[in-house]
């Protein structure tokens, strides 16, 4: 090998050397420093996932609540103003604030009641199980629940149903809609539904009242074989109302016989020449009535338009007026548990020697829970208080699933008209937007409070 590159290969040795020593001269990072590198490190992949799952959208949600509906038209502000002046928004922001003055305090008074009481009954394991367990129960499996109990149909739903079935206990009656007479049996149906005999009936005689249009099937459980009512004494006028109509065909018309069923509970009158009602009865299970009392004379026999009406249905639960209630009753069953919970750990946690000490100085129970229980509670009341306003704020799920479609307009929330303008037809993800930044401006202070309620918990 020549000189020169021998000299070149020292030089470059020279280089290398002078590179080591440079980089063995740097300080190496201090405690500090290295602490914070570390922290990032762990920190990094929770941060990208904010970023891309909170912190995007929100940055995204509120660009895109600037521009129309084609997302190409900068609007500035107009979203925000047709938000509170579109009629379906203004009422979804107005069902908000009733979710939040009822829905909490509800939830809240209960988990109150009940964890109190979970130290004073002795199946507490068993009540508190029994309270808790609608939390196990999905939104949407619950909304499915109350929605089938609500049924306005008393076949459907077991709350109507229940109510059909006292009505009928207090109310006595029996209703059966569309009733008509026979034809050509001097029985006429009246325009205001009633029934009326078209000639008068003398006192100590019979008067029958064949009657069709009802179905078989709807006849009430107590409707027996209709018999011919026993003969007329003087000033009494009997007889039988029966459907006139045999299952299969069959029967001589406007006649008893072939098992055919009498119709139990019908209010029937005796009518004066001058149009009063002196006198009345209501048929026997096998049909049969006697109006007794009256005097010697003729009268028309009535069947009132009440009996033919449509009888006692029940509520309806699911229509515009009351399908709010019933989902904000949902959310209370689901919800209660959560507040029991909370409020019994609290309870839990407390020093029970102040209510021994009150109750020695002769405090009453009353007392002891308004002056010392509750107080000691007020922390975790508040807790449980701003959590469940922050999530009614947000409710969907019962809103969506519970209402049918005629009544979801009337009970929407901000969330429900969120979704309904973005993807549920209205095709408009600039008011959406609008409506998505409202509800995280309306949760953000709720969500600060808690933060500091937490903070401050934790540095006493």
């Amino acid at each position: 090998m020549s000189a020169s590159g021998l000299a070149g290969q020292a030089q470059a040795g020279r280089e290398s050397v002078g590179v080591l020593r440079r980089r063995n001269s740097r300080p190496p990072l201090s405690g500090g420093r290295r602490t914070l590198v570390t922290a990032l490190i762990f920190l990094a992949p929770a941060l990208f996932l904010l970023g891309v799952l909170i912190g995007y959208p929100v940055v995204y949600s509120l660009w895109r609540s600037l521009f129309d509906a084609s997302g190409n038209v900068f609007v500035g502000a107009g979203n925000y103003l047709t938000m509170f002046t579109d009629p379906a928004t203004f009422l979804s922001i107005r069902n908000n604030v009733i979710w939040v003055i009822v829905a909490p305090i509800t939830c809240t008074i209960l988990g109150l009641i009940f964890a109190v009481l979970m130290n004073r009954i002795k199946w507490a394991t068993a009540f508190k199980l029994i309270v808790f367990m609608p939390m196990a129960i999905s939104m949407v499996a619950s909304g499915v629940i109350f929605r089938t109990l609500f049924q306005e149909n008393p076949d459907l739903g077991a709350v109507n149903a229940s109510l059909v079935s006292i009505h009928g206990w207090f109310s006595g009656g029996a209703a059966y809609p569309g009733a008509r007479p026979r034809e050509n049996l001097d029985i006429t149906l009246q325009k205001d539904g009633s029934i009326l005999t078209d000639s008068a009936v003398r006192a100590g005689s019979e008067q029958d009242f064949p009657l069709v249009g009802i179905l078989g099937t709807t006849l009430p459980d107590n409707a027996k074989t209709a018999v011919a009512a026993k003969s007329a004494a003087g000033g009494e006028i009997t007889g039988t109302v029966w459907l006139d109509f045999v299952t299969g065909g069959g029967g001589a018309p406007g006649q008893l016989g072939d098992h055919k069923k009498g119709l139990p509970g019908v209010t029937v009158d005796a009518v004066d020449s001058s149009g009063a009602v002196v006198a009345s009865g209501t048929t026997a299970d096998d049909g049969s009535y006697a109006i007794g009392g009256l005097k010697s004379g003729s009268y028309k026999i009535g069947l009132p338009a009440s009996n033919f009406t449509q009888g006692y249905a029940g509520v309806s639960w699911l229509g515009p007026t009351l399908v709010t209630a019933v989902i904000i009753l949902a959310y209370i069953w689901i919800w209660a548990g959560f507040a029991m919970v909370m409020i019994a750990s609290g309870l839990s946690a407390m020093d029970i020697s102040l209510q021994e000490a009150a109750r020695v100085d002769g405090a009453s129970e009353w007392q002891v829970f308004r002056r010392i229980t509750a107080p000691l509670l007020s922390p975790v009341l508040i807790v449980v208080f701003i959590t469940l306003i922050i999530n009614v704020l947000k409710i969907f799920d019962l809103v969506y699933v519970i209402p049918p479609g005629s009544s979801l307009p009337a009970a929407s929330v901000i969330a429900v008209q969120l979704w309904t303008v973005s993807f549920g037809g209205g095709n408009d993800q600039g008011l959406g937007s609008a409506l998505a930044i409202l509800l995280l401006v309306l949760v953000l202070p709720f969500m600060i409070i808690n933060v500091r309620r937490f903070r401050m918990d934790r540095e006493r």
